[in-house]
């Protein structure tokens, strides 16, 4: 890592040790708002926002002045449910979670340019590489190098959880969970885009000091290399609106 400067551009994989990537926020945000008229609010003092969706029945909260916790909170109501993503959690993930929501509240515009994951967490896990063990009461899914976990428990009140660290080192360290009710093919879709070993974009300034030196991930300079920084659904569900989306800035 020392040959690159710190603000340098790279493709980063696997994903799950990429970080936050908070420079597309307004991926997971912006179609929300300027595509499919979700309602927002911005508390620029603390970074907050908070997104109502046409019908009042999903919610989506930002919260990045808290200092433990989860950052992100996506709920429903009728059925309830709710899914939580953690300070470092990919936002190519989150993103992807976030754009397909208007699709299972009935809202199929731009359907067509927002395509849903139709593998299922099984398939996915095979498909990069993850390793999955089965017992009674829980199907667990690691990543390759170990240091990614999805476990779910059908009966429990969290049905899926991820954890996440390397070494118990804080910044690489984040959790993700989604309740009883959560969408099966909504958790498919964020673990789609979260196993997937395609490369995500990032400062190298923004990585986890870790991360830099760490031997299990592969860095390479966008320049010259195939832009999969941003997924098709991110690139896609973008409109000649979204620059307009509220500057989003988050506190480290």
């Amino acid at each position: 890592m020392s040959s690159f400067a710190p603000t340098d551009r790279v493709l980063v994989s696997p994903r799950h040790l990429a970080g936050a990537g908070t420079d597309h926020l307004r991926d997971a945000l912006g179609p929300l708002i300027h595509s499919f008229g979700w309602s927002y609010t911005h508390d620029a003092a603390t970074g907050h926002i908070a997104l109502n969706s046409p019908c009042h029945s999903a919610f989506l909260d930002f919260t990045p002045s808290v200092p433990h916790g989860p950052w992100w909170r996506i709920s429903h109501h009728e059925p309830y449910w709710q899914a939580q993503f953690g300070r470092h959690t990919p936002i190519e993930a989150i993103a992807a979670f976030a754009q397909a929501l208007p699709q299972f509240l009935g809202d199929t515009r731009h359907a067509d340019r927002i395509p849903l994951a139709t593998s299922t967490l099984v398939e996915s896990a095979r498909l990069n590489g993850w390793d999955m063990t089965t017992d009674a009461e829980a199907t667990v899914f690691t990543s390759a190098d170990g240091h990614c976990v999805l476990t779910h428990e059908p009966h429990a009140d969290l049905r899926w959880q991820i954890r996440h660290c390397l070494a118990d080192d804080a910044d690489t360290a984040w959790t993700a969970s989604a309740t009883q009710a959560t969408p099966a093919r909504l958790v498919g879709q964020f673990f789609a885009h979260l196993a997937s070993i395609a490369p995500v974009r990032r400062t190298v300034q923004d990585l986890p000091a870790r991360v830099q030196s760490h031997p299990g991930v592969q860095i390479t300079l966008v320049a010259g290399a195939p832009d999969e920084a941003r997924p098709a659904l991110a690139r896609a569900a973008q409109t000649p609106m979204a620059h307009h989306s509220p500057t989003i800035r988050t506190r480290r």
